[in-house]
């Protein structure tokens, strides 16, 4: 745990899920003062324990706090802690920074936004991909949206929590290029998932299957990471199916605004939704493969 520097500002950091929680971390070990804050006390002690803060409300996280960081399941969840009782905007200082790091509507970080600039705060959305494993080893791509300036501020903040980090554009860029990259890994999660499930129906052992075609033009991370995860049914979660349906959803409606009828990512949403249906929403978004089982991998994995 690094010792706070104290020109760094200091940050409130609201949610700390599977990936919020060593984001957080991450910035304590850089330095910074964290403000942290859940709604599931348990990964607040951690944190504390490891040289965090904490505060009773979002309010008051956002009052001690020069910038403030969502990292929550979804959009009705961001603006209950931005917008609702005792939220964020009703105690947050001029001239403060909230980044939004969640994967939310567009259109709910616009409305968020829009409340906090008249209290004079700027805001980002830059929520990210790379899993747990990013967020724990600080390898995230970060997708950023917003001014130029606020970019510049938040930059420092990125640079401790990944890698690979991009400011595509205005406010809302950044969700739109979530949308996009899950589409991209929905779709793909789901041709690894049929195609392992067709090796294994023709009595082709998928694990071959999988290392022939890392060598070729189906290689892919996905294909690396998941489809082993699929080979050894190994489907702990470093993200949640149910959120990943959340994503494609929001893909997909994002679609027929445009007037793009967006086929795949349709497709994978209902996919997800059959997954959720049988009661495997909390189970790793690879866990598509469960789909298709065969009776020889049913009976394995009872």
């Amino acid at each position: 745990m690094a010792e706070q520097q104290n020109d760094k500002p200091t940050i409130g950091f609201i949610g700390l899920g599977i990936m919020g929680k060593p984001m957080a971390r991450n910035v304590i070990d850089a330095g910074y003062r964290v403000i942290a804050l859940n709604r599931s006390r348990g990964p607040v002690d951690e944190l504390v324990a490891h040289g965090a803060s904490t505060a009773p409300t979002p309010r008051e996280v956002a009052a001690q706090s020069d910038v403030v960081i969502t990292m929550l399941p979804d959009s009705p969840d961001v603006e209950a802690v931005a917008l609702g009782s005792d939220g964020i905007v009703s105690g947050i200082r001029s001239g403060a920074l909230w980044i939004d790091m969640s994967t939310i509507a567009p259109a709910t970080t616009r409305r968020v936004a829009d409340a906090l600039a008249a209290k004079g705060v700027k805001s980002l959305d830059a929520p990210v991909s790379g899993g747990e494993k990013g967020a724990i080893d600080a390898t995230l791509s970060i997708m950023a949206g917003g001014s130029d300036d606020a970019f510049a501020r938040a930059k420092p903040i990125f640079d401790v929590l990944g890698k690979n980090i991009v400011h595509v554009g205005d406010l809302g860029a950044g969700q739109v290029t979530k949308a996009c990259n899950q589409i991209v890994v929905g779709v793909t999660i789901e041709a690894v998932a049929e195609a392992l499930a067709l090796a294994e129906a023709s009595g082709v052992d998928p694990s071959k299957v999988r290392a022939a075609l890392l060598g070729g033009f189906a290689q892919s991370k996905i294909l690396e990471v998941h489809g082993q995860r699929m080979i050894d049914r190994a489907f702990t979660p470093g993200f949640k199916s149910k959120l990943h349906r959340k994503d494609m959803n929001i893909a997909a409606n994002a679609g027929d605004e445009r007037g793009l009828d967006l086929g795949a990512a349709k497709l994978v949403r209902e996919r997800f939704d059959m997954l959720i249906a049988r009661g495997d929403g909390e189970k790793d978004h690879s866990a598509l493969a469960a789909l298709y089982q065969t009776p020889a991998t049913a009976a394995a994995s009872s």
